[in-house]
């Protein structure tokens, strides 16, 4: 195996899995609320904080999930901008799973920004707009 099979780490897609998850959070937790109260969904909001009241302890902490959320989130954005200079291995199988994975951990970290953006958006600017 030489040096640049060594240096292939796959694991780096799990902070933007990790990402992913943290950002998801923050649409659960505050921005579906708001949202559905923005749209005068009061009614279906009742209902799905009855069927899931842990999204009322979850959003108590919405502070902290945001911030964990935007330093996951750009971790994930580092570690993306640190791998995509770094060589893929010579095995040409392993190359192309080092090019997929890169494809993916671009993917899912741009999906992750979009995601903390629309939260946030309506978690803290569109009940102060409204």
């Amino acid at each position: 195996m030489s040096d640049l099979d060594q240096n292939y780490k796959p694991g780096y897609s799990s902070f933007s899995y990790l990402a992913l998850f943290a950002s998801s959070t923050t649409i659960v937790c505050c921005a579906l609320p708001a949202l559905f109260v923005a749209l005068g969904a009061g009614a279906s909001l009742v209902t799905l904080l009855g069927m899931f009241p842990i999204l009322i302890e979850i959003s108590k902490y919405k502070v902290a999930l945001s911030i964990l959320a935007a330093t996951l989130i750009l971790l994930a954005i580092y570690i993306n901008i640190k791998t995509s200079k770094m060589p893929c291995p010579t095995d040409p199988d392993l190359a192309q799973a080092c090019m997929k994975t890169r494809k993916v951990s671009k993917a899912i970290v741009f999906g992750s920004g979009v995601i903390f953006i629309f939260g946030s958006f309506f978690t803290y600017i569109a009940p102060k707009i409204i």
